[in-house]
């Protein structure tokens, strides 16, 4: 049956194109430890192209992910993706002076990213005059999705109960998150307490277009909660309005790292095929590329009965 699907989704969103990626370039980052350097991947031809970003989970870099990020590339989207600092190449522990302040530094490499399409322009042959700048996604994978989603207007309780500073960037049209870390409080276990100030989000102040992706079989060794912690975005924000919750999947979702990544403990490339082809979808929609094509993805994957996943909308 999954096969199927995948073939309507197909028809819907259209064949991919070559892809030209380009890798590392090198943006500016006074103050950073390390230079900050990032990922190009675009389509060959094509004009108007919307902008995605793509914040990495915990200890990855600009390689991983190629299952989403090169095939959005090839449906017409210019991806670009940072190696932050918390990556395993940086080797900065839990106890090196920086992380502390490494998820603010995340949250700065993107829009460091958007200050700088100049020189990624620049940087990536036959790609100048082709992007839309007014067209940004911000998307990314467990931390990568709190820092994504602090763009799209998520916010943090301090110390004292407060709502934090706003970091949200007017720049960013809409967002998917993939496997982002819910609400926190007394759920947390004590050791994400005291390393994870991002960890205790509210997202009353999301009010950005975004779609929410989780796993009913993702728990985390963070929260006691269980795998519903992955949906808090969608429960408690007015700006994501669709959850789309994979039956079976764990963190990886199937492997949107990689397939043979260590990471992937779901190993399923059908799921990965339906979430490339959905969150195009959404990407297509959100970013004004075709209205047309998130509602019809939506539409053909409910009423195909997939057992695979389940849509929820607002």
């Amino acid at each position: 049956m999954t096969s199927s699907i995948v073939s309507t989704l197909d028809g819907i969103i259209g064949a991919g194109r070559p892809v030209v990626s380009v890798a590392p370039i090198a943006l500016s980052a006074p103050g950073r430890p390390v230079p900050l350097e990032v990922r190009v991947s675009a389509p060959a031809t094509g004009t108007d192209l919307p902008v995605v970003l793509f914040s990495h989970g915990n200890g990855w870099n600009l390689d991983g992910y190629a299952p989403l990020t090169a095939f959005w590339a090839s449906r017409g989207f210019v991806v670009i993706q940072p190696t932050h600092l918390d990556s395993r190449r940086n080797g900065f522990g839990f106890d090196h002076p920086v992380f502390p302040r490494i998820w603010t530094e995340r949250i700065a490499d993107l829009a460091r990213i958007l200050d700088q399409i100049d020189t990624i322009e620049a940087a990536v042959p036959g790609l100048a005059g082709r992007i839309d700048r007014s067209q940004v996604a911000a998307t990314g994978h467990s931390w990568g999705g709190q820092t994504a989603q602090a763009l799209l207007g998520a916010r943090i309780f301090d110390e004292t109960g407060q709502v934090g500073e706003d970091m949200s960037d007017e720049r960013v049209a809409a967002g998917i998150l993939f496997a982002a870390t819910g609400v926190g409080g007394d759920d947390l276990h004590p050791f994400a307490q005291a390393n994870f100030p991002f960890m205790r989000p509210s997202f009353q102040e999301l009010t950005t277009p975004t779609l929410v992706i989780a796993g009913d079989h993702d728990q985390s060794t963070m929260s006691s909660r269980g795998p519903d912690w992955f949906t808090d975005a969608y429960t408690c924000s007015p700006g994501a309005t669709d959850l789309l919750t994979f039956h079976g999947a764990e963190h990886s979702l199937g492997g949107i790292v990689g397939h043979e990544v260590a990471e992937t403990t779901d190993e399923n490339p059908e799921r990965v095929a339906i979430i490339q082809r959905m969150s195009t979808a959404y990407l297509r929609t959100a970013l004004n590329v075709d209205e047309t094509s998130w509602p019809a993805v939506r539409t053909a994957f409910i009423e195909s009965n997939d057992p695979v996943a389940h849509v929820d909308s607002k």
